[in-house]
């Protein structure tokens, strides 16, 4: 929870909706060896969401595997277009504030 301060006397739920709005989450996608594709998800703050139970919903609604490591959710296979789409309709991200980044 936020102390008054910190939210500048909003209400919580305020607080906590304007702190989602204003991360920039990253999604790419990255090659392992033998051919694995890993998409990866960076940039929300575990102190906003649970990362754990983030990861885990993702992982349910993408009927792939995962994990998460250091701060970020790493999700099997190339789920880049439904992670936006799950991140934006179902929990409340702005599309804006969502890039893909290319490997390079």
């Amino acid at each position: 929870m936020k102390s008054d301060l910190e939210c500048m006397g909003l209400p919580p739920e305020l607080c906590t909706q304007l702190e989602m709005e204003s991360q920039v989450i990253k999604i790419k996608l990255e090659h392992r060896k033998m051919g694995k594709v890993v998409t990866i998800v960076e940039g929300i703050d575990d102190k906003t969401l649970d990362l754990k139970k983030l990861a885990s919903y993702l992982k349910t609604k993408l009927a792939a595997g995962g994990t998460i490591k250091n701060g970020r959710i790493e999700i099997q296979g190339d789920h880049r277009s439904r992670l936006k789409k799950i991140l934006t309709e179902e929990l409340g991200f702005k599309p804006e504030n969502i890039v893909f980044i290319e490997e390079e």
